[in-house]
This record gives structure tokens, C-alpha cells and sequence, in this order.
């Protein structure tokens, strides 16, 4: 079997090998700055969200006139009212820590979809379009977010699996 030695090699061969690995930095270099916007640009909004739904919460566990008001409105009782400021007191905390971003933002998608669903119907049918349109936002939160939101169901599924293994 011969033996090549660097003698044998010219560099002309070389150096087609070695120009793609000085390029591949570059190709990838743009390909990774809409990547880092998108990135910004969602934890962002995760963070005007939080505060948005901060203080919604804020006004219906303090039982905020406007509070109040809606919920009569509906029909609703003051239980029901800081039920779902606790829970949006909740989500916008989550929305907040990267674990639990994806979940809350899930969470979000049913709360957003429920209100849109009491505007239309007991309250002013042309406010529904504001939690319509903060549900596409909260999708993308959950899009974004799914690698995440994987890593912490992940003990879940393992040992759902090993419970039915064993039965």
C-alpha cells in the first residue's frame, strides 16, 4: 500500500477542501441574524404580554371597578373574577421564565380564545378582535418556545412509558 506524503498532495487540492470551511461561516452568518431577530422580537412581546396581562390581573384580584363592572355584566360572580386574575396573575409570571414560557403561552391560546367567545356573546362583539389577534402572538410564543415546553414534559413521558412497561 502506498504511502502519501505531503509531498504527494499538492495544494491545489487542498485548497478546494479548505475554501468551504472559510465560507461556511459566512453562508450561515445570515441565515442566524432572522433568527436572532425573530428571537428578540418574541421575548419582547412575551414581556409586553406579561405586563398586559399582569395587570389585568392586578384589577380583577384588587376587584377594580371596570372589574366588577364586566363580571356583573356577564353575570359572573366575584369567585369567578379572581379565578381568572389569579390564573392570568399566573401566566403572566410563566410567560416570563423560559421553562415555562410554552406552557403558559399554550394556556394564554384557551384564555384568549375564552374571552374572545364572551365578548362576542355577552359583552361588546367588536372588542373580540383583541384576544383574537393576542392569540396569534401566543402561538408564536408556544411555537418558539416547543423545544422547551418538550424538555419539561419530558420526566412526564418517561415515566408514563416505564409505568406501562411494567403492567
Amino acid at each position: 500500500m502506498p504511502e502519501i506524503t505531503a509531498a504527494a498532495v499538492s495544494p491545489a487540492t487542498t485548497t478546494p477542501a479548505a475554501a468551504p470551511m472559510a465560507t461556511a461561516p459566512t453562508a450561515t452568518a445570515p441565515a442566524a441574524a432572522p433568527r436572532r431577530g425573530r428571537r428578540v422580537a418574541l421575548t419582547a412581546a412575551r414581556v409586553v404580554l406579561a405586563l398586559f396581562f399582569g395587570f389585568s390581573a392586578v384589577a380583577k384580584i384588587a376587584a377594580h371597578e371596570s372589574a366588577v363592572e364586566s363580571f356583573d355584566r356577564m353575570g359572573w360572580s366575584s369567585g369567578a373574577m379572581y379565578a381568572i386574575g389569579g390564573l392570568e396573575m399566573a401566566g403572566a409570571v410563566a410567560l416570563l421564565i423560559p421553562l415555562l414560557a410554552g406552557v403558559a403561552a399554550m394556556a394564554f391560546g384557551g384564555l384568549l380564545a375564552g374571552a374572545s367567545i364572551v365578548q362576542l356573546t355577552l359583552l361588546d362583539p367588536p372588542n373580540a378582535v383583541m384576544p383574537a389577534l393576542l392569540i396569534a402572538v401566543v402561538v408564536l410564543i408556544a411555537r418558539d418556545r416547543r423545544e422547551r415546553t418538550a424538555e419539561l414534559f419530558a420526566p412526564l413521558r418517561g415515566r408514563t412509558g416505564a409505568r406501562r412497561d411494567g403492567q
